[in-house]
């Protein structure tokens, strides 16, 4: 059993670190903010610490999408910036043209 210490330890640490993550989100960061403030607070008066788990897991899960959003719109730019379009709209004609045949 995890002590509420540890608990409220945990979810200040997950708030800060989305806090963080939020600067780059590409609604901007006041969007983020705002919705990260308001699931925290509607949860604020949770008292079971079995909940509380569940909601610091669920908070983790967010975080890794944010991550692979953040590592997504990476990989879009630096294809944007070495691939020509009509290139990759070459590939993608092939390919149609492949799954087409199949």
């Amino acid at each position: 059993m995890t002590s509420v210490g540890n608990l409220r330890r945990s979810v200040v640490q997950l708030y800060k670190e989305l806090q963080f993550m939020g600067r780059e989100y590409p609604a901007g960061a006041d969007y983020f903010q705002t919705k990260c403030k308001a699931a925290f607070l509607k949860n604020k008066d949770e008292t079971d610490p079995e909940k509380i788990l569940m909601l610091i897991d669920r908070g983790r899960f967010v975080q890794k999408e944010i991550e692979a959003l953040y590592g997504l719109r990476k990989y879009r730019a630096m294809k944007n910036r070495y691939y020509d379009q009509d290139e990759m709209d070459m590939q993608s004609k092939r390919i149609e043209n492949f799954i087409k045949q199949l």
